[in-house]
């Protein structure tokens, strides 16, 4: 089986290829391909070329810089580091057997094989088996068989500690060719897994929240399909959790627990679990369209609040990860390895028999330092802090320095508190918790010890009881507080459009901040991104360079609908007294095509004069066809005339919002009931230029 997020496009393998025959083995990867038919039914086509010229070429460390450099959503998608988050996180040992279906590109085979004793990856393209092998070839616990997993899955074995089936399950019914594929998928991965052993599935939800905000489904990659229930078909089902579970009862399947990763499982940030949910205000990070445009119908931010507090995340969340078997720990996970190397970490929350712990974990070697240093921060801000009323949450580090332990806090986020205050225009408690907050952490200002970092989302709020749970930029020098507080208003502003409300000249008079030291301050915090982030672009940005659109649609209706008004044609009779509104209609349904009409005007013998009002704009106007009773009208100012100017017979240009054409319809021979032909191309133009183009016409004549 296949990652890959698209239909099926069959590729063979050029004959020279076939000819000099499939390395066996590269570098310490075995490859077998006994069961391999000799031709890859998935592609992305020559990228996959270059994907795997890179990894033959370059090493795991140059793949960031490469991803910036290439601009494209495959080589992003299928070299980054973060894909490994969504199974970094999991309880596998040195020594376990891990079974990866549909390994591809073997992004998630890196962390996998990082982790697990032995690694069995199982993949339909020789392609994408030779990326993973050449990615992976330092590596002596991999074994990869190519081909169709139903001609592959009975050599398997059984004893399996952990089967990983990763942006995988939606495709069962392309391999399984049952009529409960799913189910039957399912029971045959049981099979292969020991008793006490996992089988983790990764998947999109089909209600998903970015679906409903205007994000394309995944597979087909049109708007609202899988909302709709695949109305088109295509190879790829997505679930419910309800659906899911419907899935597991008939299998037989009772012990499982889900977990929601977010945005997604492709790139994820976070982890949620049943125990431990998000917060309202913590779903900020929504704009993740990398490989499609989207639309955006609403703020998923706002939305995911309400769903937060109506208690209805485990619905719209927008991936799964269901483990089904075992007992994980850990209830939470936060990924914070979008960094320099040197602070790549991992937040987790975990339940231990003494009671529920913060877990900070580093995620490499050089990584180590920095978790270590929290020890240190921890003693040196309990000193400074000492009898201020803020209290510093616990560090302590594992007995191998491992990780830091830090005890679970119960409390509000100050960042929540604020929110509140402003979503009640409640403006002086705001002041009253920011003129405590500046209070607390002033408290020993002149010591050499100072937490940069000290945001309100890290300070945790219980009743009088305030606390620092996060204290990870911790420096052994003096900066004073205002600029501290300054940083985490900044911050604080920047995150969310809804806190532009605040009087942030009140905030500086209070800090008192001049305009100058304030520019000082956002340009230390730049300089202090950039040492974090190790010069590397963010997601956000990566997302930019590749070139992907969010257009709001409410903007385009808008602006469609005032070309609706904009271009509206109405009609006015003169019977002997003058044009009024009165004696008028607007004329529905006239457009052929976006700039020409065709009209067919009714007059009785009583009409003397018939006005045309073609746009309610600046425009051009040209007259294709004009007649009465089939007999053509001379285009003569005798018979049309007009408040614009005439650029040459029939055609005019018109710099008001209020142009209109009169003919004169008692110059022409009527009868009692008439009908009048109208074929015209009317084209807006902005107003500057239409009296350019008039007094270019002055000019001429």
């Amino acid at each position: 089986m296949s990652e890959k997020k698209s239909r099926p496009t069959p590729i063979y393998l050029k004959e020279e290829e076939l000819l000099r025959g499939l390395p066996e083995r590269i570098g310490r990867v075995s490859l077998d391909y006994s069961c391999y038919p000799g031709e890859d039914l998935y592609s992305d086509g020559n990228i996959e070329d270059e994907i795997l010229a890179i990894v033959k070429d370059a090493s795991r460390v140059e793949y960031p810089a490469i991803i910036e450099e290439k601009k494209s959503w495959p080589v992003l998608y299928h070299l980054s580091p973060l894909r490994g988050n969504i199974v970094d996180w999991l309880p596998i040992k040195p020594g376990d057997k891990v079974l990866e279906i549909g390994s591809g590109c073997g992004a998630i085979t890196e962390k996998l094989s990082e982790k697990a004793g032995s690694v069995t990856c199982v993949d339909l393209s020789a392609k994408r088996s030779l990326i993973n092998a050449y990615r992976n070839q330092d590596r002596d616990n991999i074994e990869i068989h190519v081909g169709n997993f139903s001609d592959i899955e009975p050599s398997l074995s059984e004893d399996y500690d952990f089967a990983c089936m990763i942006g995988v399950f939606e495709y069962g019914q392309s391999y399984i060719h049952t009529k409960t594929p799913y189910e039957d998928f399912l029971k045959i991965m049981k099979k292969h897994v020991k008793k006490d052993g996992c089988i983790v599935i990764a998947i999109e939800n089909k209600y998903g929240l970015k679906y409903w905000a205007g994000c394309k489904e995944d597979h087909l990659g049109t708007y609202f399909s899988g909302l709709e229930g695949y109305p088109e078909g295509g190879s790829a089902r997505t679930f419910t959790r309800p659906g899911l579970e419907k899935i597991f009862k008939k299998c037989g399947v009772e012990n499982y627990s889900f977990y929601y990763p977010y945005p997604d499982y492709k790139f994820p940030t976070a982890i949620y679990s049943d125990k431990r949910l998000p917060h309202t205000g913590e779903l900020t990070d929504n704009m993740r369209n990398f490989d499609r445009d989207r639309m955006v119908l609403f703020n998923e931010k706002y939305v995911f609040d309400g769903i937060i507090d109506d208690k209805l995340f485990d619905l719209f969340s927008n991936s799964y990860m269901v483990i089904i078997g075992g007992n994980a720990d850990t209830c939470y996970v936060k990924y914070s390895n979008d960094r320099a190397e040197e602070y790549a970490l991992r937040t987790d929350i975990v339940d231990t028999p003494k009671g529920r712990v913060v877990r900070k974990i580093p995620l490499n070697e050089q990584a180590k330092e920095h978790i270590q240093g929290m020890n240190h921060s921890c003693r040196l801000l309990k000193e400074r802090y000492a009898g201020s009323g803020l209290s510093i949450n616990d560090c302590t580090l594992s007995e191998d320095g491992s990780y830091a332990e830090f005890p679970y806090e119960q409390g509000i986020t100050l960042e929540e508190l604020l929110d509140r205050c402003l979503d009640r225009d409640d403006m002086d408690g705001f002041y009253r918790l920011f003129e405590r907050y500046y209070e607390l952490i002033s408290y020993g200002e002149d010591k050499e010890i100072t937490d940069y970092d000290l945001i309100f989302a890290n300070i945790l709020v219980d009743d009088e009881r305030w606390t620092v749970i996060d204290y990870e930029w911790t420096v052994e020098k003096r900066i004073p507080s205002a600029e501290v507080a300054f940083r985490a208003v900044y911050c604080y502003v920047l995150e969310e459009e809804k806190r532009n409300k605040l009087n942030l000249d009140l905030i500086m008079d209070k800090l008192g901040i001049s305009q100058q030291k304030a520019e000082e301050y956002r340009e230390k915090e730049g300089r202090f991104q950039k040492q974090v982030t190790g010069k590397r672009k963010s997601m956000g940005e990566i997302r930019a360079s590749i070139g992907t659109y969010s257009v709001d649609p409410k903007i385009l209706m808008e602006r469609h609908l005032q070309k609706i008004l904009d271009q509206r044609i109405q009609i006015y009779y003169d019977r002997g007294n003058g044009f009024c509104e009165e004696d008028s209609c607007y004329m529905p349904d006239i457009y052929v095509n976006e700039h020409e009409i065709e009209a067919e005007i009714f007059l009785d013998g009583n009409v003397r004069g018939l006005r045309i009002d073609p746009a309610d704009c600046s425009c051009m106007l040209k007259i294709k066809e004009l007649r009465l009773n089939e007999s053509t009208v001379p285009l003569q100012k005798k018979y049309i005339q007009t408040n614009g100017k005439v650029v040459k017979a029939g055609c005019y240009i018109f710099d008001t919002q209020d142009p209109n054409l009169c003919i004169r319809v008692s110059e022409l021979p009527m009868n009692g009931e008439n009908l009048l032909y109208v074929k015209m191309e009317i084209t807006p133009v902005p107003v500057d230029m239409a009296k350019d183009m008039m007094d270019a016409v002055k000019k001429l004549f």
